[in-house]
């Protein structure tokens, strides 16, 4: 907004932060000396007894609403510049690149690659050596004021003791849940509740150090970004075109060399095979990929190994850094990668203008959505129960919300599914196994909310899909079930995707280079 669109009382307030910050009065998590307010924060200090004040310095309450503005500030400053430096192979925490970004990309550049080592940095994250971060930023950013309030905010104790006043017990009256009308606001979304629960756990940890909340994302990848730099040149330093193979073998390893009538085609491996590496990065965990001997990976691993202990001070070992074949499907972001082996005809013009045809053998990559790990979170949510055929259990957290509530919030959830495995090759069959449990979930729900007894009997009343009325309203003139019957009564948004036809297909529109 333009300076002359700030309230002059805001505008006052927010030259008075940033003249702090510039003379070095600006301390951080400092609580009661408030430069700018939060909105929220009604308190008014002057009031306060010595004790409260107390209270107030050592409660858990999140940051002080001017910390989060200099720290928004600073990310405002830093970012842009290192956007344009940072590896592409890394895509958490960036503008623009997100974890359908990354399946992408996989997708694209990962085919032929018989070999893959996972690793899991994740516990960097927690909580960075001040001195790393601190040498990273040194050595883009020359300004000393940036880089001190940086350190301040980092070495800066966070409080987290806590003032416990004793509380007077009260009796609490037992209260009957009521059914919310329509026009009430309804409780939390259980909908974006139930689909955390499947936050993949590459996607679980979000870094924040000290006062740095805003900033530690831009920081942590500022700190992993020597080991993207590093592992950029090993992808380098690995690459062995073959004059014999008829993919990467270009200056530049470009795929597109290879068979351009089916582009995802990739011969085997052997000893006169191009040997080619990538890699890419998603937070702490890494993912990359090998075409050549498993010795060469084992090498590369051992590698790694002691530049991440010698950079980082981080130990890892062998069985922290599987190195696994493509054929047992490699887990990443809740996808399983895997091949599937194919053998075309392959016809090609020899010398002379003679078309030779031949059978060629070779691997397609498979990004599939993971039909376990939809089940065990399901489990863990108490939407089913049983391995081998799970069986939907009725969720009663939705038992006080109304039908047309509860599938709204449903519904919500389903899309969501069908948005997050877009680029999953099985995405019909996941997305319809997601709709048939949380179908025969609501539809024990509703048995027992409305004593109907059995599944059966919801699907009879209130169709496939759930779609129609399960009891009449108070008051409704007699031929409501007859209007019921002829579908004319008020429908009810009815549950999505109940058939496979209705879920959209994979979306297989290749990644702009």
């Amino acid at each position: 907004m333009p300076r002359s669109a700030i309230q002059r009382s805001a505008l006052e307030d927010l030259l008075a932060l940033r003249n702090a910050v510039l003379d070095n009065r600006f301390k951080w998590g400092a609580r009661l000396d408030f430069l700018i307010k939060s909105p929220k924060n009604k308190t008014d200090y002057q009031s306060l007894s010595k004790r409260k004040i107390k209270a107030i310095l050592t409660t858990t309450q999140p940051a002080a609403f001017q910390d989060k503005i200099v720290q928004e500030v600073l990310f405002m400053i830093l970012e842009p510049i290192y956007e344009a430096r940072f590896s592409q192979k890394s895509f958490a925490f960036r503008p623009g690149r997100n974890a359908h970004t990354l399946l992408r990309v996989i997708r694209r550049n990962f085919a032929g690659y018989l070999w893959y080592i996972k690793g899991d940095f994740s516990t960097i994250l927690d909580g960075m050596k001040v001195g790393l971060v601190i040498s990273a930023l040194m050595r883009d950013v020359r300004d000393k004021k940036v880089i001190d309030l940086i350190k301040a905010a980092l070495t800066t104790p966070v409080i987290t003791s806590r003032m416990e006043e004793p509380k007077k017990k009260t009796k609490r009256k037992y209260q009957k849940k009521r059914v919310l009308a329509e026009d009430e606001p309804k409780p939390d979304p259980y909908w974006l509740d139930t689909f955390f629960g499947f936050a993949p756990e590459e996607a679980e940890k979000i870094p924040s150090w000290g006062h740095c909340g805003i900033l530690s994302p831009l920081l942590a990848n500022i700190c992993l970004d020597e080991l993207d730099q590093w592992m950029e040149g090993k992808l380098k330093e690995f690459y062995r075109p073959s004059k014999s193979d008829v993919i990467w073998n270009s200056p530049e390893g470009e795929a597109e060399q290879g068979n351009t009538s089916w582009p995802e085609f990739v011969p085997t491996s052997g000893p006169d095979k191009t040997r080619k590496m990538d890699y890419v990065r998603y937070g702490g965990h890494i993912l990359i990929g090998v075409r050549g001997p498993r010795a060469d990976a084992a090498t590369l691993r051992k590698q790694l190994i002691e530049f991440v202990d010698q950079k980082y001070m981080l130990k890892v070992d062998n069985e922290s850094l599987p190195i696994e074949h493509i054929t047992k499907g490699i887990m990443f972001l809740d996808h399983v990668l895997c091949r599937r082996v194919v053998y075309p005809t392959l016809r090609y013009t020899a010398t002379g203008g003679k078309i030779i045809s031949e059978k060629g053998v070779g691997t397609l990559l498979s990004v599939t959505a993971s039909l376990k790990q939809c089940i065990k979170q399901f489990r863990k949510l108490n939407f089913l129960k049983g391995d081998r055929d799970p069986d939907p259990q009725p969720c009663f957290r939705m038992f006080h919300a109304t039908q047309s509530h509860t599938n709204a919030q449903m519904n919500k959830f389903l899309s969501t599914m069908v948005e997050w495995f877009r680029y999953a090759d099985n995405r019909k069959k996941i997305v319809n196994f997601c709709s048939y449990i949380i179908r025969g979930s609501l539809a024990k729900l509703y048995a027992a909310k409305y004593k109907l007894r059995s599944r059966a009997k919801v699907y009879k009343i209130g169709s496939r899909n759930l779609s129609r009325p399960l009891k009449e309203k108070k008051g409704s003139s007699p031929d409501y079930h007859n209007l019921l019957r002829m579908g004319l009564a008020e429908s009810i948004d009815g549950l999505q995707y109940t058939r496979m036809s209705l879920v959209p297909e994979t979306d297989y529109t290749p990644f702009p280079k």
